[in-house]
């Protein structure tokens, strides 16, 4: 029992590893389309853009893999409610990740500008919006989900997926993912990119900093009002891995500041995204983009873990019925599947982090505006 407890715990934290690489990594990406328009005003400097996300932006994709195979696997409770929960925002979202490889593909297919200027917009609505939903997603899910189950294990939604996209918090949370993903798309166009086009890169990449860590001061100060979650009475995190019968849970102003309290070393994982968010505008305005690049993903880091570190055990609360909330300890898969998986992790993360930075290794260096109109074969 103590092993199944443990590689609970273990894959709590893969799940947080896994979704900050997406976030750093995708986020990127996303920052560099949204941006696209802005900071590109030739098409010269926009294709310049592209090529120098172009090498990398679909092995990136690969940590979307990642995290939702993480879920499925490690959490199969929370992945079903939560693909079910979120029906129509998933939709959205698979909607904006097919229209991004299409615009990729088909944007510099024909010379012409209305054509050229149809396709960017494809890119700024492709890279903000499911950087808005993956922020939406953790202030959604702090504030609890509207869901329950019935006595055969049947789910029901409880609220409308309107609520879910627009209340405040939500929003809040997503515009503060945007902001970060505007910031680390910036420094990598300083980082690889040229004269105006990494000018103009940079004053959006600082204000994207300086903007995410305004949100996250205020979300942090918006929290303490918020009902978090708290159980009532002992937990046995060896439990079965259902929702049905489980420990009894409250709604609480505040709740979700109460491991911080009991453990205040915590305090260390939003001082780390705050600083990396200050430390990393400040490292673009010394113009020093590697530093301010790698500052952002610190800041990634500290934001997700502070989620994580406020919530934990709990995975996807339930705001009408607390009691079958889903937490670490009743949505996991067997000991048996988490065990295996764990072994798949450990061998192939490591595998995928090393590609990824042999590739950005090799494709490094400064592009060229004049090399990427000269050739055809460019995005």
């Amino acid at each position: 029992m103590e092993l199944y407890i443990a590689l609970k715990i273990i894959w709590a934290l893969l799940l947080g590893v896994l979704l900050s690489g997406l976030a750093i990594m995708v986020g990127m990406d996303m920052g560099v389309g949204t941006l696209l328009r802005f900071v590109g005003k030739t098409d010269a400097e926009r294709r310049t853009s592209l090529a120098i996300i172009g090498p990398h932006w679909d092995g990136n994709q690969v940590w979307f893999i990642l995290g939702g195979g993480a879920i499925f696997a490690a959490f199969p409770t929370l992945y079903a409610t939560s693909f079910s929960t979120f029906y129509v925002v998933m939709i959205l979202l698979l909607f904006a990740m097919i229209l991004r490889p299409v615009a990729f593909e088909y944007r510099s297919k024909v010379d012409a500008r209305h054509w050229r200027a149809s396709w960017d917009w494809a890119f700024l609505v492709s890279g903000a919006l499911p950087m808005i939903i993956f922020g939406a997603a953790f202030g959604n899910v702090l504030q609890g989900v509207g869901f329950h189950f019935s006595w055969d294990g049947q789910y029901y939604q409880d609220e409308s997926f309107i609520w879910y996209l627009l209340n405040p918090f939500a929003l809040l949370c997503g515009v503060m993912s945007l902001a970060l993903a505007v910031y680390q798309g910036g420094a990598m166009l300083m980082i690889r990119g040229m004269g105006d086009l990494a000018a103009r890169a940079r004053r959006f990449a600082v204000a994207g900093g300086l903007l995410a860590l305004v949100l996250f001061v205020i979300g942090g100060v918006w929290i303490e009002f918020i009902k978090g979650f708290v159980f009532t009475q002992s937990v046995d995190p060896g439990m079965p891995a259902t929702p049905l019968g489980g420990p009894a849970v409250a709604m609480r102003a505040g709740a979700w500041l109460d491991n911080f309290h009991a453990h205040p070393l915590l305090w260390l994982l939003p001082a780390l995204g705050a600083c990396g968010m200050l430390g990393g505008s400040l490292a673009l305005l010394a113009r020093k983009p590697v530093l301010g690049w790698w500052l952002g993903a610190l800041a990634w880091i500290g934001t997700i873990a502070t989620v994580g570190g406020a919530m934990f055990p709990f995975l996807m609360p339930s705001s009408t019925t607390p009691a079958q909330s889903l937490t670490v300890w009743n949505a996991s898969g067997s000991a048996y599947n988490l065990g295996w998986m764990l072994g798949f992790a450990v061998v192939f993360v490591p595998i995928i982090v090393s590609y990824t930075g042999w590739a950005f290794r090799v494709m490094k260096g400064k592009v060229n505006p004049a090399t990427v109109v000269a050739d055809d074969h460019s995005y």
